[in-house]
Order: C-alpha cells, then structure tokens, then sequence
C-alpha cells in the first residue's frame, strides 16, 4: 500500500514539475512602446489591451510559450490626428486586422536571466519570424519580461513608401505575467 501511495505521489510531483508556470499577462502592470522616425524626429508611441497566454520556467524552457496580443485601435502617439490616420487601412487599418500578436516558437537561455526567443509577429495581417533576447526577473507572483527589437513597417505592408518616415520601428517589451 505504501509503495504504491509513494509511486503515484512521486508521479504526481514528476508531472507537475515538467510544466511551466502558467501566467497571464497584465494589461494594467506592462507598457508596451515603439519608437520610429517621422521627418527626422523620433515618434514615440504605445499600445495597450494585453491579453493571452504565458508559460514560463527557466528550467523547463521547452515548456515555455508566449501567445499574446495587444489591441491595434489603441495605439497613442499623443497626437489624435496621427493616431486617427495610423488606425486607417493604408497603416494598420484596425478594423480589418483589429491585433498584432507574437508567439514563440522556442526559447533558450543565455545566462543571468538572459533569453533568447524565436517567434512570428503578426500585425496587418502579415506573420513573419523575428528573434529577440529578453530578460526575465522574478516578480511578486510571476515575472517581468523586458525585450527590445526592430521590425521593418514595410515588410508588414504599414505606411506604403514614405519619404518622411523611417522604416525601422523600435519596439519595447515591458511585460508583466501573474500566476
């Protein structure tokens, strides 16, 4: 009798232990920003309406994922007229693609909370593979994931040919997840 009460506990504790840590990412607590050229000035901007899923566990990375999304119809550049304008189908034309998402496809670690992450960005209906390095800091109940990288605005078809604005957007990753 004991040893089967052992067998099915030590099992139980095994499974568990082989799965990360689900977290659900907090709109309230993450800020997510970009920055882009416009007529030689950087334009700083941000998106709010976080939502999806978390798993994360630096010791079991081939369980961890993040499928999240923010809300496009949110952006901010604190300029009502520009913001109307990027919310119209010749930029991110949000009531067609009303999203832009990222999922990861692997991660690894790279030392001293360090990450490294394959994913696919979508956004106006475009997915393409990017990798970032991020860092993970333990938080009251979860994590802080912190990540910053560029993506080309015309390879997702946002803003056509412009002559006034960059094409690299620099996008900054300040995310929360909560058990």
């Amino acid at each position: 009798m004991y040893k089967k009460t052992f067998l099915f506990l030590f099992a139980a504790v095994i499974s568990v232990s082989s799965f990360a840590q689900n977290l659900t990412p907090s709109a309230t607590d993450s800020k997510i920003s970009f920055v882009i050229k416009n007529m030689g000035v950087n334009v700083d901007g941000s998106v709010t309406g976080l939502k999806g899923k978390m798993s994360f566990d630096p010791k079991k990375l081939s369980a961890s994922q993040f499928d999240v999304t923010v809300d496009a119809n949110t952006i901010n550049t604190d300029n009502k007229r520009r913001d109307d304008h990027l919310k119209k189908d010749d930029f991110f034309d949000v009531e067609k693609y009303p999203t832009i998402g990222i999922k990861t496809s692997s991660i690894q670690a790279k030392g001293n909370n360090v990450y490294f992450a394959k994913a696919v960005l979508t956004m106006h209906g475009v997915s393409k593979n990017i990798q970032f390095d991020f860092v993970a800091t333990p938080v009251q109940g979860g994590y802080n994931f912190k990540a910053e990288f560029s993506v080309d605005r015309k390879e997702y078809g946002i803003g056509g040919n412009s002559m006034t604005m960059g094409d690299n957007v620099k996008v900054n990753l300040d995310v929360v997840g909560k058990k």
